[in-house]
């Protein structure tokens, strides 16, 4: 599974999901728009300083960026998601849903 991927496509998810283009999110977050674009298809990894500002234009916690690859033991690993979407809003839940389309297809892709 690759970790830049996964992060590219969670945030191009809430992006989409809070109705921001590329260009409206990389103006916000004032970096290129090729940058995030390169963020978003998981060619590189943001800066953390990069990742912190858009956690913060996307209101989600810069943690959730990286707790899908904490837990190495698949018991945990359920329990673990059944306790994050649990304490989501119903909103919330619809991104993690789409999150998770968009991860099993990177999965799958050959």
């Amino acid at each position: 599974m690759d970790n830049k991927k996964l992060l590219g496509k969670r945030i191009k998810e809430i992006r989409k999901y809070k109705g921001l283009t590329q260009e409206q999110l990389s103006e916000m977050i004032d970096i290129e728009t090729s940058s995030l674009s390169g963020i978003e298809s998981g060619r590189f990894f943001p800066s953390l300083h990069v990742l912190d500002k858009i956690a913060s234009v996307l209101e989600v916690e810069l943690i959730e960026f990286f707790r899908f690859s904490s837990i190495d033991v698949p018991k945990d690993l359920e329990k673990e998601i059944f306790t994050i979407v649990s304490k989501l809003n119903d909103k919330d839940k619809q991104v993690v849903y789409k999150f998770l389309i968009a991860a099993f297809a990177v999965i799958r892709e050959p």
